[in-house]
């Protein structure tokens, strides 16, 4: 898929956000490498620790209808700036990411970055390091 599309669905993800509390909405996109694709968005929760991020939410679907390899993960929040992932999906993204994996940070429809893995989790602990 190409990364304008998944940079329209992310957008698109991010206006279902449950956000009564911050109103600060995340959507997300991702492509599996199958080509299948999910979308999540931020599910906030009276009980914060209870809130759920748009990049888990999405991964999550994924991995919950048996996909569990991701190709591309676009992720969008206010769009004035480029926002990152938290720590915690930093560590889910990892745990599913093809070696290759695009992670799309979108400021806006036409202004994105993308970066790898290693840029946004440097020495991440993986599945990999259990298997020694």
């Amino acid at each position: 898929m190409d990364i304008k599309e998944l940079v329209k669905l992310a957008i698109e993800a991010r206006e279902k956000a449950y956000v009564p509390y911050s109103k600060f909405k995340v959507g997300a996109a991702i492509e599996m490498e199958d080509g299948s694709v999910f979308t999540g968005c931020n599910i906030e929760n009276a009980s914060y620790g209870a809130t759920n991020c748009a990049e888990r939410t999405a991964i999550f679907k994924a991995v919950s209808e048996g996909h569990t390899i991701m190709k591309k993960i676009a992720i969008v929040g206010d769009m004035s700036t480029y926002t990152a992932p938290c720590g915690i999906c930093r560590q889910v993204i990892a745990e599913f990411a093809a070696k290759d994996i695009e992670i799309v940070l979108i400021k806006n429809q036409d202004k994105y970055l993308v970066k790898t893995l290693e840029e946004i989790l440097p020495g991440a602990f993986t599945k990999e390091d259990l298997l020694k």
